[in-house]
């Protein structure tokens, strides 16, 4: 499949936006579980979520881009480029929408109201990041350069 810069289409964008979505969701489910285990308070269980999610976001483009064959250095270049953006944006919405869903926030990983909240959060996230990697796609930015790399 070839990718021109400049056409980015739904699919690729909703491809892409999944897979950092996939690796979000990993680290702060993880976070979550771990902070909620140790018996941490809301703030620093989310603090470690967000940064879990930072790091399995990352790694899981930075695996494909080094399986496509670059050294480590230009593929974290990027990973950063190519996530940075969609995991922010995916944090906010995704961690909004858990604090302001009533109850989420002390909810606990048995209960449905946690996971109701985790699963929408994610996915008015996806929704809403979608459209931004297109976006960045189409301008050669972000993802563009990730599937750039892993395409030849």
């Amino acid at each position: 499949m070839d990718h021109t810069a400049h056409h980015a289409s739904w699919g690729t964008a909703a491809r892409a936006t999944l897979h950092c979505l996939t690796g979000c969701a990993v680290g702060e489910i993880l976070g979550m579980v771990i902070g909620t285990a140790l018996a941490w308070g809301n703030a620093p269980t989310m603090a470690l979520a967000i940064a879990l999610a930072f790091l399995f976001g990352y790694s899981f483009t930075l695996f494909s881009v080094v399986r496509a064959g670059l050294d480590l250095r230009s593929a974290v270049k990027v990973a950063l480029a190519a996530d940075t953006v969609s995991i922010a944006v995916m944090e906010l919405v995704d961690n909004g929408i858990i604090a302001l869903t009533p109850g989420a926030m002390d909810a606990h990983l048995s209960d449905g109201l946690f996971w109701g909240a985790l699963i929408g959060g994610l996915a008015v996230a996806f929704v809403l990041t979608t459209p931004v990697n297109k976006w960045m796609i189409g301008r050669g930015k972000g993802h563009a350069v990730a599937h750039a790399h892993a395409h030849h």
